[in-house]
């Protein structure tokens, strides 16, 4: 894609700011929707989850990614806080989508829309790729409803894509925020039994790939961001010790973890075994498909 204008929420996220980073580098002049009063002429306030975006922000922009939503692992899934989870991220991307259709001038290209391997569910040992349905509970349903609140953009004519992101392998957030200080102290160790599949992607790949997805123009649809070869958390674990050359002697028992987490722990200790079919099959080239150089990448 030529240096253009490009929209983007959930700029100031662990994924979104990498993002951002990397296409003002290449000259793009990048426009976020913050929820908050604007700070500078390259800020506009949006409200996702009471659904309002001002069409005229969008329009002169090539593209919109959206990447915005509460963390899915910041708090215990409260009924309140799954309500949260849910209108931001519905009701946002709704909002844009809507905003994209009402545009008869200046309507960006392309809808680069935010989802999760949550999708599958659990998979257990069975690899999956994009053929595969939505599976059950809170967080599939939260990804199908996410997905359908893009249908008036693509209903539109917008070229809209899915990001089916998996665990980002990043010091700053997310999941491995989390785990690097752990297996840096020497705490490191497996969750529950530590058979479930981890479908990891490491940052840089991440932005790459939504680059990638950005910029052709015979992309749509859902695509898995993850490594190409899935492991389980036994073997994450035992890579993270031998890159940070640290014991991983410990491990947290899966009634712990229901009894500190509640409902969130069927997230931890479920296996999703994802293959990013889609993303191999357009070209797309990891440069750091392993765990091993995803953690090095990271630390």
């Amino acid at each position: 894609m030529e240096s253009s204008r490009i929209a983007v929420t959930g700029a100031s996220g662990l994924i979104g700011s990498a993002l951002v980073r990397s296409l003002a580098a290449d000259g793009h002049e990048v426009v976020r929707l913050v929820r908050r009063a604007p700070r500078s002429p390259d800020e506009v306030r949006w409200d996702p989850e009471r659904g309002h975006v001002d069409p005229a922000a969008l329009a002169g922009c090539a593209a919109v990614v959206n990447l915005a939503g509460a963390g899915i692992g910041d708090h215990r899934w409260t009924a309140e806080y799954k309500k949260r989870l849910r209108d931001g991220r519905v009701n946002g991307t709704r909002a844009l989508a809507e905003a994209l259709a009402a545009l008869d001038d200046g309507r960006p290209r392309v809808l680069l829309n935010g989802s999760a391997i949550g999708y599958y569910g659990d998979t257990g040992d069975r690899a999956v790729d994009e053929d595969a349905p939505a599976g059950e509970g809170f967080l599939p349903s939260l990804c199908v409803a996410w997905e359908g609140a893009a249908a008036p953009a693509r209903e539109a004519g917008v070229r809209t894509v899915f990001a089916r992101t998996g665990l980002v392998v990043a010091r700053e957030g997310g999941a491995w925020g989390r785990l690097f200080p752990l297996f840096r102290a020497g705490l490191g160790g497996r969750l529950g039994d530590g058979r479930q599949y981890w479908s990891f992607i490491a940052l840089h790949d991440e932005v790459a790939a939504l680059r990638h997805l950005l910029d052709r123009d015979d992309l749509s649809g859902p695509f898995n961001l993850t490594a190409p070869r899935p492991l389980t958390n036994r073997e994450i674990t035992a890579a993270m010790g031998r890159v940070l050359r640290r014991p991983t002697p410990f491990a947290v028992p899966a009634p712990v973890l229901r009894a500190v987490l509640g409902e969130l722990a069927s997230d931890v200790l479920g296996s999703q075994r994802v293959l990013p079919a889609r993303l191999s099959e357009s070209g797309f080239a990891f440069a750091f498909p392993g765990i091993e150089d995803a953690v090095r990448a990271a630390s």
